[in-house]
């Protein structure tokens, strides 16, 4: 085969300019990898560095701005309003439920509905929120028809990925994309620009998925388990009464820990058989009553060494556990806090978890590994599971709120069937609008959210509470960021030194290294940070090899959506990680030949469909 020859252009020189930019661009990866703050505040601090250093990077105030005007950002932000509408009128769980009673006992058809559903929603309804709404309902089906979770989950978030690629709304990665692409290239994408590409992706995917993942993805929860003995509970919960010779008579729980100062906790007070739950601080303890205590065996040891206390020979209150008595109308939930949550940083301890949500928290757990001493003092982290005892409407609400998502409980969000057929009509009425050219996306996005309160499926006071704000905080970060990047030259000095090392491959093949280059990126940082760093550098890329840019375009772009091989590269990723228990070596085990089988694919399906 010949070779293609190419238009190979000088390397630009390096300028202060360049270094500095690349300086920020390097201190920014590593703050999105390690996120000692918050990405939106990474985000804020990238702005203020690059209008600092303005004479180098040559942003000025308004170009540092820029991304909060950006038409990228904004229709973002109302997509996810749209998105919100969508999930109040719980359009998925109602198909997911009737999917249950066609799939029936069989994990394959299951594993086919969950995949089928999650690919096709998230195509039109971003796709953070259908990993969210779906998450409690294939925990669910796992459980009623004896399948773990852990086979049903990751596939889930991996199909949400691949459904994102059917349209420009998809995800928040094609829309901010498509206004980079318009900038370098005065040509945006369109509603349905790949949705043919975005379809042979998702089938090709939904096949790996079905036929080879159920191989690879291990069984990290088992099928069936109670919740006390999926998170191990049993060994470390014990119950003890307290005699009238204890010196603990009379003091508080409070004080009562204090006396103990040992690692344990109080997580029930049980009196004349009913049983007393956080706060219970203030709570005096009396004779006979009965601690149910949460701690390792060697402190339990150490505590019957006190005078005054006896081990009850086995747990009199696992259903009261359960339940939380008749009277308490407690109940075992698992709660999953979101990447965005409010409380992502912060200890139990600090925000004053057990008022704060009238919940006791049992057990917190961070991919396979269960932490269930010391919690009150281990920060919290986006994906970490919390297995919560609390009232039906502490899950209720706890159930509303966009920072968690109740895996496993009695109580369910109430959903607003009533506005479905609304909901419905006004999403498909902003993507009509957008894909006939009626109207650019982003008014005809901003026109939907007007439509959605003023019918009802969004209250006023569910707008601002539906938008990831961190996403927002970060595109408009990053958009400046990738400014400086071109105007500065540093993308035309990192396509050259692309472009000469791969001097003897074809354009097809460069097109394929582009994208394997932006899904490494993407498994290890934001994934529209990726996009606003490597369009540029493909776009010049392309100009040097006298290739076709948007072409090169389209291949970051897919990369940046399809991170695969970790937990952290993709914020779904996060969201399944503990709810299936895995470890991270198993999102390199399935993700990684889904990833380059999908390179194959996109490369050679972007060079059918728009040529180099």
């Amino acid at each position: 085969m010949t070779v293609p020859s190419l238009v190979l252009q000088a390397t630009p020189p390096i300028t202060t300019g360049m270094v500095v930019v690349f300086a920020i661009i390097l201190v920014a990866l590593v703050l999105f990898v390690l996120e000692p703050v918050p990405i939106d505040i990474i985000a804020i601090g990238l702005i203020v560095s690059l209008v600092v250093f303005e004479p180098w990077t040559r942003i000025t105030p308004a170009d540092g701005l820029s991304g909060f005007s950006s038409t990228a950002t904004i229709t973002v932000l109302a997509m996810f309003v749209l998105s919100e509408g969508i999930r109040r009128t719980g359009v998925v769980k109602l198909i997911g439920d009737r999917i249950v009673g066609v799939t029936g006992d069989s994990p394959r058809k299951q594993l086919a509905a969950i995949v089928g559903l999650s690919g096709g929603s998230a195509g039109f309804i971003n796709n953070t929120p259908v990993v969210a709404i779906m998450i409690p309902m294939a925990t669910d089906i796992a459980r009623r028809t004896g399948t773990s979770p852990s086979k049903l989950l990751m596939p889930l978030s991996f199909a949400s990925m691949m459904g994102g690629m059917l349209t420009l709304i998809g995800t928040s990665t094609n829309i901010l994309a498509s206004d980079v692409s318009a900038r370098l290239l005065d040509r945006p994408f369109s509603m349905f620009e790949f949705t043919a590409l975005g379809f042979i992706v998702l089938v090709v995917g939904s096949v790996y998925l079905l036929v080879v993942a159920p191989y690879l993805i291990p069984e990290r929860i088992k099928a069936e388990e109670e919740l006390t003995e999926e998170f191990a509970m049993t060994e470390y919960l014990t119950e003890v009464v307290v005699r009238g010779d204890s010196p603990l008579v009379g003091r508080t729980v409070e004080e009562a820990l204090a006396e103990l100062d040992m690692d344990l906790d109080i997580v029930q007070v049980i009196r004349h058989g009913e049983p007393f739950i956080e706060p219970l601080a203030r709570k005096e303890i009396q004779e006979r009553d009965v601690l149910m205590v949460r701690t390792g065996r060697d402190v339990l040891i150490r505590m019957l060494a006190r005078p005054g206390l006896d081990l009850l020979p086995t747990t009199m209150h696992d259903e009261d556990l359960e339940t939380g008595g008749e009277e308490a109308s407690r109940q075992l939930a698992e709660v999953v806090i979101t990447p965005d949550a409010s409380i992502v940083g912060a200890t139990l301890d600090e925000i004053n978890f057990g008022d704060r949500y009238d919940a006791t928290v049992l057990a917190i757990r961070r991919g396979g590994a269960i932490r269930r001493e010391r919690m009150g003092q281990r920060p919290l982290r986006g994906g970490d599971t919390l297995l919560l005892q609390a009232t039906e409407d502490t899950v209720t609400r706890l159930d509303r709120r966009r920072e968690f998502v109740v895996v496993e409980a009695l109580t369910r969000t109430e959903y607003r069937t009533r506005k479905l057929p609304i909901a419905i009509g006004i999403v498909a009425a902003v993507v009509a609008v957008a894909a006939l050219d009626v109207y650019p996306i982003v008014i005809s996005a901003l026109a939907g959210i007007v439509a959605m309160v003023a019918t009802g499926c969004v209250r006023p006071s569910e707008v601002y509470d539906a938008v990831d704000w961190n996403v927002i905080f970060l595109l408009a970060g990053v958009i400046p960021l990738g400014i400086a990047l071109e105007e500065t030259g540093g993308a035309a000095l990192i396509a050259a030194l692309v472009v000469e090392s791969a001097e003897l491959f074809a354009p097809i093949v460069v097109l394929g290294i582009f994208y394997l280059v932006t899904a490494l990126l993407t498994n290890v940082i934001s994934n529209n940070a990726s996009v606003v760093l490597m369009i540029p550098v493909a776009v010049d890329a392309a100009a040097q090899i006298d290739a076709n840019a948007f072409a090169f375009v389209l291949a970051v772009t897919f990369a940046a959506s399809t991170a695969f091989m970790t937990p952290v590269g993709y914020q779904t990723n996060l969201m399944v990680y503990a709810p299936g228990g895995y470890t991270f070596a198993d999102f390199i085990r399935v993700g990684a030949p889904l990833q380059l089988l999908l390179a194959v694919v996109t490369t050679l399906g972007i060079a059918f469909f728009w040529g180099l």
